[in-house]
This record gives C-alpha cells, sequence and structure tokens, in this order.
C-alpha cells in the first residue's frame, strides 16, 4: 500500500531538528497538547494524526504495521526532514520503533511510552470486530478509562470527554484496522536492531500496556534508558506532563543537535 498524506501539524523555528509526535491508537495529535509548546522552543515539532484518525485519511484495510511506517516517513519527506527525532506512544511508538530499525539513517533520537513489542493480540482483534458492527462510540468510555487513572479522570472530567470525542472521531473502519496492526505486531527481533539512542517510558497504572512491555524494550535495544512515572495509565503523558516533558527535552537535547 502506498503511503497516504496524513493532516499535520507543524510548531517551532523552522531551521531547527525536526521531532515528529505520533499518536496511541484511538487519539489524535491533540493528545500532543501538554508537550508541544515546551518542545517548540528549541525544535521544530511536527505532530500528525495517523491513518484512520482524526483529519488523516482512512484508505481501505488492512494495513500493516509498515504502511505506518511509510506514511510517517512520507510525512517527513514533506516537511524536508531526511533525519528526525520520533517521539510515539503506543501505536505511535510501534510505528516509530519500526521505521527506526527499519531505517536507522532517518532517525536520530528515539523515544517511545506505553507501547509493546509484542501486545497480547486478542483483546484488539476482539476490539476491531466490535467496531465494525457498532462504531467507535460504544467502545470510547472503556478505552479512556485505561487511558486515565481513576483519580486523574476524576478531577478532570473535560480531558475525559474531549479524549472520549478523539475515539468517537476516528474513521471506524480505519481504526479497527489500526486495531488489527496492534495485535499483528511482533517487533522482538527489530530491537536488536535499533541504533537509536533510546528513551522508553512507562506509566505504573497501564492496564493497557503494562511496564512489563516497556522493560521487554529496553532490555532489547542497547543502552536504551527506562523511566517508569506514577501515578500514570496508558496517556502517561498527560497525567505526567512536567516529568514526562522534562524527560523528552533532556533525551533529545543530549543529541546536541539543538
Amino acid at each position: 500500500m502506498t503511503a497516504v498524506d496524513v493532516a499535520y501539524t507543524v510548531d517551532g523555528p523552522a531551521g531547527a531538528p525536526v521531532v515528529v509526535l505520533s499518536n496511541s491508537l484511538g487519539a489524535t495529535r491533540g493528545m500532543w497538547d501538554p508537550q508541544v509548546p515546551a518542545l517548540a522552543e528549541r525544535y521544530r515539532v511536527v505532530s500528525y494524526d495517523t491513518r484512520g484518525h482524526g483529519e488523516s485519511p482512512a484508505p481501505a484495510g488492512p494495513y500493516s504495521l509498515d504502511d505506518l511506517a511509510d506514511d510517517m516517513a512520507a510525512l517527513m519527506d514533506a516537511v524536508g526532514a531526511p533525519r528526525a527525532h520520533l517521539v510515539g506512544l503506543s501505536l505511535g511508538g510501534m510505528t516509530a520503533l519500526r521505521l527506526a530499525a527499519r531505517e536507522p539513517d532517518r532517525v536520530d533520537r528515539l523515544a517511545v511510552m506505553c507501547t509493546s513489542a509484542k501486545p497480547e493480540p486478542q483483546g484488539f482483534l476482539d476490539r476491531a470486530v466490535a467496531v465494525r458492527s457498532g462504531g467507535t462510540a460504544p467502545i470510547a468510555p472503556t478505552v479512556v478509562s485505561r487511558w486515565l487513572t481513576p483519580a486523574y479522570a476524576a478531577e478532570h472530567p473535560d480531558l475525559v470527554a474531549r479524549l472520549e470525542a478523539m475515539i468517537v472521531g476516528a474513521d471506524d473502519d480505519g481504526y479497527a484496522a489500526c486495531c488489527e496492526v496492534v495485535a499483528a505486531v511482533d517487533l522482538r527481533d527489530d530491537l536488536g536492531r535499533t541504533t537509536a539512542p533510546t528513551l522508553v517510558v512507562s506509566g505504573a497504572d497501564d492496564a493497557a500496556l503494562p511496564p512489563d512491555h516497556q522493560r521487554l524494550i529496553a532490555d532489547g535495544i542497547a543502552g536504551a534508558e527506562l523511566l517508569t512515572v506514577a501515578p500514570a495509565a496508558h496517556l502517561a503523558n498527560l497525567e505526567r506532563t512536567l516529568e514526562v516533558t522534562g524527560a523528552l527535552l533532556a533525551h533529545l537535547d543530549a543529541g546536541g543537535s539543538a
């Protein structure tokens, strides 16, 4: 399948090193809103909606993880970035890991959060079936309940509503096809081929992809740094904004190109 032209936003100075932000399954590029202002002070920040999500097209499936990596590489080409820092959470992390292993010359530094090299497939396959038959709206509350800890969700009802709206806004078939991508992911052999300096972030309370998944990634990539933040569920960047943003900046700045 050819790459699709994804919807994206660019923030930050034109000549700065590029950072690409890739969203989780069900979210849009808006999930990175807490990180963008700080990153954009010294980087050219490119956030985008994965195919099937937000404002991006939803071509007929099935999709593969390589298709999503092709979209990311095509986006880099579109913004004139032969090489970039990649930051991804969940499905976005899987996409970034795949591109980093497949095309190491294109990736400067890598940060992956709340993601997995080998998810348990059945839940994602079941979700794809449910969405194809009933749409994304019925699953939105359950999915978002895994994205934030119960206490944080109770304190931030507006955020919960916004996140549920992201899921409801996804294309039903595109979302289901992305669920099937996650179900098929097996990046264990890719980890040893990943040469980019890597930061791996876990949410201590992540029920969707618990910390053992991130530990496997960190153990598989030479020199990778593992950071666990708490309390935090699946969208740890939202719940622990200052910690995650600070860790990202420290990791990217260590490349010395900013």
